[in-house]
C-alpha cells in the first residue's frame, strides 16, 4: 500500500513538472515557447497591421533591428489578431522575418492592445514592460533606446 501511495506521488509530481514545460505561448514562423524560456532576456513585441502604412514601411527596420541585435529577442504581434493560417500569407507578403506571436500579449506580459498602430514595447528580463512608443520606429532609434535601457537596468 505505501509504496503504491508513493508511486501515485511521483506519477503526480512527474505530470505537474511535464506540465509547467508545456509552450503555451503560440509563436507563427519560430517555435512555441513559454514564459520560463523567455524570463532573462530583453524582449521586443511589435504590432503592427497590415491597413497600417507606417507599420509596413517599418517592418523591414524592424527586422533589421533584429538581425543587428543577438541580445534581446524580436516579435511581431498583429493587431487584428490574424490566426497562423490568415497570419502567413499577409507576413510572407510584407516580409515579415521575425518570430511572430500569436498569443495575446497581454495573456503574456499584461500589456493591452494599443489604441493606434504601429506601437513597440520593450520588456525587460525580468519580464516587466520597460519603455512603450507608439509611433513608426527606425532601426537607428530602436538601437538608440535599446542601449539606453540596458545602461540603465
Amino acid at each position: 500500500m505505501y509504496a503504491m501511495k508513493n508511486r501515485i506521488i511521483q506519477l503526480f509530481c512527474l505530470l505537474i513538472v511535464i506540465s509547467c514545460q508545456n509552450n503555451d505561448i503560440e509563436i507563427f514562423n519560430g517555435p512555441d515557447t513559454n514564459l520560463n524560456k523567455l524570463n532573462g532576456n530583453w524582449i521586443v513585441i511589435n504590432y503592427w497591421a497590415d491597413w497600417c502604412a507606417p507599420c509596413i514601411k517599418e517592418i523591414p527596420e524592424l527586422n533589421e533591428f533584429a538581425k543587428e541585435n543577438n541580445d534581446l529577442l524580436v516579435f511581431t504581434f498583429n493587431f487584428d489578431q490574424l490566426d497562423e493560417d490568415d497570419l502567413k500569407p499577409v507576413a510572407k507578403k510584407f516580409n515579415i522575418e521575425v518570430p511572430s506571436i500569436v498569443t495575446h500579449p497581454r495573456d503574456i506580459w499584461g500589456i493591452q492592445t494599443p489604441p493606434a498602430v504601429p506601437a513597440t514595447f520593450f520588456i525587460n528580463p525580468d519580464g516587466d514592460l520597460a519603455l512603450s512608443l507608439f509611433r513608426p520606429q527606425t532601426k537607428d532609434d530602436l538601437n538608440k533606446f535599446f542601449f539606453d535601457l540596458k545602461k540603465a537596468f
